[in-house]
């Protein structure tokens, strides 16, 4: 590595701290703003991981003049932190353009990817089109039935992103997918820190988002790798740690508020996980819908494994009691909300699919 290249990476490194600082700043001094927004460009995804529930293999693109209106209107709330998610995002063939627009408003951008599309040549134009955060999430070492994102296939890619990348890489490791050695965990969060990258665990959620608890074996990993992390905040992991033993949190989710998911189609959810609810078009998403659910309890939060939303949620914990529970959305009556909202855009000439969003989607709370 050049050094100019070594001087890049710690200027940027720097810039990103005081940005995170100030994000975190911000959201503790006033509530009326989201902090951080899940957008999808594109449905498709080039795997088809047997755990997961959001993707397709046929939905085109969506418009990139629209995804320039839905970034717009996130900056217009005053949004910190926009994550580009799947699919698989680097299929859309004006990512780098998206990214820019959300660079261009001030706010943070980040991407969820697989990262099977990544070469030298894209890294660097995720570089200059200005890309903070990357996450990969590899669940296990050698490729198997349940998923195809593994250490021997992608490790090339990851010596690519250490040689390359300006912008700041966490590597995920999954428990609970069925993959057949839980211990492979241990191994992708290993290779990730010998690489200079941050890494971080997850757990497999169900179709609802719900919490799938974890055998023992499977919780000593998990406590391992939480161990190898650099920095974190230690209420996020007490939270983790009753998840990984199959233990309910009290906290209040702000969905629908501090933290809103954009599908496809330009529908405001929960969190992929929850789709369905609200499921009103972004251009009618209004401050009120954001007041009345940042104090709506959601009745899913106890068993909830979707690490954004929980990290978001840790700037408001202390204040602000939510009322008017709201029980959990049946995964059955989610889903007829996502076809029939993917019907109408069907018939109005856009791109339509299934939701999806990684299991422990890019952190810009720790690093």
């Amino acid at each position: 590595m050049t050094l100019g290249k070594r001087l890049r990476r710690t200027v940027k490194f720097l810039h990103r701290r005081y940005k995170d600082l100030r994000m975190i700043a911000r959201g503790l001094l006033s509530t009326d703003h989201p902090v951080l927004a899940h957008i999808i460009p594109i449905r498709r995804c080039n795997l088809s991981c047997a755990y997961c529930n959001e993707y397709d293999d046929h939905s085109k693109p969506v418009p990139t003049e629209e995804m320039f209106r839905r970034v717009d209107w996130l900056a217009s709330l005053g949004t910190s932190i926009v994550t580009i998610s799947g699919g698989e995002p680097l299929l859309h063939p004006e990512l780098d353009a998206i990214i820019r627009r959300i660079r261009q408003h001030g706010m943070i951008a980040g991407m969820i990817t697989n990262g099977y599309l990544l070469t030298a040549r894209r890294i660097e134009e995720l570089n200059r089109a200005g890309l903070e955060y990357l996450q990969i999430s590899i669940d296990n070492v050698l490729p198997d039935e349940v998923s195809k994102k593994s250490l021997k296939v992608l490790d090339g890619k990851l010596r690519l992103l250490a040689e390359h990348a300006e912008f700041h890489v966490n590597i995920n490791s999954v428990l609970g997918s069925g993959v057949r050695n839980p211990e492979d965990a241990l191994a992708v969060a290993r290779r990730a820190i010998e690489l200079g990258f941050t890494s971080t665990v997850g757990i497999i959620h169900d179709h609802n988002g719900q919490l799938r608890p974890l055998g023992p074996r499977e919780q000593e990993i998990f406590r391992e790798i939480m161990r190898m992390g650099k920095r974190s905040f230690s209420r996020f992991h007490h939270f983790q740690e009753n998840i990984s033993r199959g233990l309910p949190n009290q906290w209040r989710c702000r969905a629908g508020a501090r933290y809103l998911y954009i599908c496809e189609d330009g529908l405001v959810h929960y969190c992929s996980q929850q789709r369905g609810y609200p499921g009103i078009p972004y251009t009618e998403y209004t401050a009120e819908h954001r007041q009345r659910e940042f104090y709506t309890a959601k009745g899913c939060a106890p068993l909830c494994t979707i690490s954004c939303v929980q990290q978001v949620a840790l700037l408001d914990n202390w204040r602000a009691p939510q009322t008017a529970p709201k029980p959990a959305l049946e995964p059955v009556l989610a889903a007829a909300a996502v076809r029939s909202a993917g019907a109408a855009s069907a018939a109005a000439g856009r791109p339509a699919g299934q939701a999806r969003e990684s299991l422990v989607p890019l952190s810009t709370l720790r690093e």
